[in-house]
This record gives structure tokens, sequence and C-alpha cells, in this order.
């Protein structure tokens, strides 16, 4: 692994957009501070203010030229948690607080939950990123909002291997709120409400996350709870009417319901049946198995009779809420000192939130299962639908696949990176590993 790595940065904005990016992260080699990386490829480490919200002592936006056959190019040092920031037509603004790791300075970076915060009506994005001694790892994401400026990914490898990620084509940002209103006009919930719109000019200037629903303020209280009490009734031991052979159903899931659910998957945009033909919501006294991907191997799950929690390799879940699934880090899906737990909550989240929890038994579980029974969170699905390739992070565990699975999170990884170029918006964006 090298201790640097070029960085190319492309401008694919419309035509006469001025594009601004910063890249920051934490430098690796210098005891973790924080770091710019400016256009010239050198560093600025903010120092440790003396109050807070203090301005950067420089200027560290890289403005990029207006061709995209000729890249910006900057050289970047190891970097853990980096991001490449990017903005159209006007610069962001980052603050320093005291108390930043290293000895230097805290960040405040731009937000899109705080109205007050200077950025808040700047159309801008990010991707993410680590070099370290292992490997470069980077991926496009929309677990807290969608922007208007599309980005992809290219990662060619020293042996001349590359990998793409699509990300969305110029119009994007445009069909997720398509696809947001028509589902508010089918179920009624506030997914039209989660779209942002630039103050006094009546443009459309992100999409934020349900999760962050309170940000645009609505509130989606209650809606995954149908689903959850299906799922509690479909592991529970004991009830009237079920029946306690999981294998017997394993096989006849295998055989007919992955087959109904792909064809539901394929169909998504007329889907209009009922529950009764999505999910057997009767049937009970089934066994649940998280494949935990790791030597821990896989472990089996169900609600005991006459208790109200899900146990999974005798880790005990209770019922999430909506907040939780949609957060994906409260509640059951709280993360603490048990290695087995801690493997079992991104592949339980992902099901819940997918939901498949109550259709299928075995999880992870394929593409072809994900979002296709009522209630499933439509922006997930909206944003995959709306991406060239169909990556992207959409929720905070969206890289839980099975082995062997086709990868949903849009990311890019190699323990022998050559160069990262980053395709700052959606012209001429392509689909297919090649380089652009």
């Amino acid at each position: 692994m090298p201790n640097s790595l070029k960085v190319s940065l492309v401008n694919n904005a419309p035509p006469g957009t001025t594009v601004y990016a910063y890249i920051t992260g934490l430098a690796i080699q210098h005891s973790s501070r924080r770091v710019f990386v400016k256009q010239d490829s050198s560093l600025y480490f903010p120092s440790n203010p003396s109050r807070i919200l203090q301005p950067l002592e420089e200027d560290c936006a890289i403005v990029l030229g207006n061709d995209p056959k000729c890249p910006t190019v900057v050289t970047i040092p190891q970097i853990a948690g980096g991001r490449v920031w990017y903005s159209y037509d006007a610069p962001l603004t980052f603050l320093r607080n005291q108390g930043g790791p290293g000895g230097g300075a805290a960040l405040v970076e731009p937000s899109v939950l705080n109205p007050t915060d200077p950025n808040n009506q700047v159309n801008f994005g990010f991707c993410e990123f680590t070099l370290d001694p292992a490997q470069l790892f980077a991926n496009i994401s929309y677990v807290d909002f969608v922007s208007e400026i599309p980005a992809g990914l290219t990662l060619k490898e020293r042996g001349g291997k590359v990998q793409h990620v699509s990300g969305m084509a110029e119009d994007g940002l445009e069909r997720v709120c398509q696809g947001l209103r028509e589902q508010t006009k089918k179920d009624g919930w506030p997914w039209e409400k989660l779209i942002v719109m630039k103050k006094g000019s009546g443009q459309v200037l992100r999409v934020l996350s349900p999760t962050h629903a309170g940000a645009a303020g609505v509130k989606f209280d209650g809606f995954f709870e149908p689903l959850v009490e299906r799922a509690w009734r479909k592991y529970a031991q004991g009830l009237e009417g079920g029946h306690t052979n999981g294998h017997k159903e394993e096989d006849k899931e295998k055989d007919g319901k992955r087959h109904r659910l792909s064809a539901l998957f394929k169909g998504f945009k007329e889907k209009d049946q009922s529950h009764s033909q999505q999910s057997n919501g009767a049937e009970t006294g089934c066994e649940m198995h998280i494949d935990t991907q790791t030597p821990m191997g896989v472990l089996s799950g169900c609600i005991p009779k006459g208790k109200d929690e899900l146990i999974i390799g005798g880790e005990a879940f209770s019922k999430p809420t909506t907040a939780d699934i949609l957060g994906c880090n409260s509640g059951p899906f709280t993360t603490g000192p048990s290695p087995k737990r801690n493997a079992i909550i991104p592949r339980l989240a992902a099901a819940f939130q997918r939901s498949c929890i109550a259709d299928i038994m075995n999880h992870p579980s394929p593409p072809e299962t994900f979002y296709c029974c009522e209630p499933t969170n439509h922006y997930c699905r909206i944003v995959h639908e709306s991406n060239l390739d169909g990556k992207g992070y959409a929720f905070a565990y969206d890289d839980v696949q099975p082995d062997g699975g086709a990868d949903q999170s849009g990311k890019v990884n190699a323990g022998d990176p050559e160069e990262f170029i980053v395709l700052i918006g959606g012209r001429g964006a392509y689909v297919g590993d090649r380089m652009p």
C-alpha cells in the first residue's frame, strides 16, 4: 500500500458551473489530526482555536477546471474517515472548534440538518473514503440526503483492473423527487415532504432521508410497526395455527416465495398487490437463520413460547420501533461489547429496512427480495432505482449482502490502488467497470 495516492477530480457539471471541492479527513501519519488537502496537494492542519466556531486560517477550496478531459489532480496522504466534498457555484464554509484529535482543531462540517448552518442553502454533496495501510475504500452515500450533484467513482488498480460506481445521471434528483411524490399519492405517508426547496427560488435543493424526517417537519412514527408485528408472529413459537418445522418452510420458501418476490421486485412500479399476495401473515412458528459471515457461522433465532424477544444465537432483541429501523443504531440495534451481537445487528437491521424480515428466513437475502412488501423504506428503493447501476448506500447497513452477492453499497476498494477518480456531476454518467 502506497503512503499516498493520486486523486483525479473530474468536472461533469453543467457547462458554466463553477465546481468547488474539498478533501478532508484524519491524517493517519500525523497523529490523526484533522487535515485538508489543498489544490497544490499541500496539507493544512487546522490549529486548535481559543474559541469555538472560528474560520479556517487558509483557503482550502480546490476549484475544478471546466474540461472533463482535463481533471484536477491532487495527491493525498493516508487518511481515515475521509470525504471529498463538492459544491456548485458557491464555496463551502468549514469552522474550527476546540479539542480535535492529535492536538489540532475539531472540525464543524457542512450540515443539511441545521437551518442556521452557513452551507444550508448551498448545493453540495460528498463521497467517503479511507486510505490506510491496508487499502483504499471509497463509496457514494445517500444515508443522510440526496444531493442535486451526482457523483461517480472509478478506481484503477496497479494491475490494470478498473472498478466503477455510476451514481445518478444529471436528472437523478428529479427522478427521486418524482418517485417520492408518486409514493405519497399511493400510501399517504409524507415521502414528498422529504424534498427540500431552495429558499425563494422554488427549485429543489436536496432530498432528506426519512431518518432525518424531523428536520423536514414530518414524522414516520408507526410506519414500520406493522412489519415488526408480522415478523414477531412469524418467528413466535407455540402460537395457535402455526407450524414449527422451519426446514420444511425453508424449502417452500426456496421453491416458491423467492420466485414470487423476484417478480414483484421486477414489477415494482406496477406493484399494487394486497398484503395477502405479498406475505402470508398467518405463518408462525418459523426459525430465522442469520449468517454472521464470520467464524461464528450461521446463528438460528426465534421467539420462545411465552416470550416477546427475538433470541438469535443466545442474544435477545426487543421489538424495534420505526426510528430504530430507520437509524439502525438505537434500541435493539445498539452495538456493544459482544462480537456476536455486533455481527447480528447489521444483518438483522438490514432485513427490517429492506422489509424482507417477514418473508425470508435466511439472511442476508439476495437483492430480488428487497423492498417487495409493505411497509418498506421507499426512499431506499427509489434511491437505488435512480442510480444507473442501482448502487449507493441508502441506509447505514446497505453493504450487507450474501457471500458472493451483488454489491448494493456503491463502493470501490483495493489494496493496490493506482488512481482514484471522483466524477462530480452526472453529465456523461455511464455503467461498467472502465475508465472514464
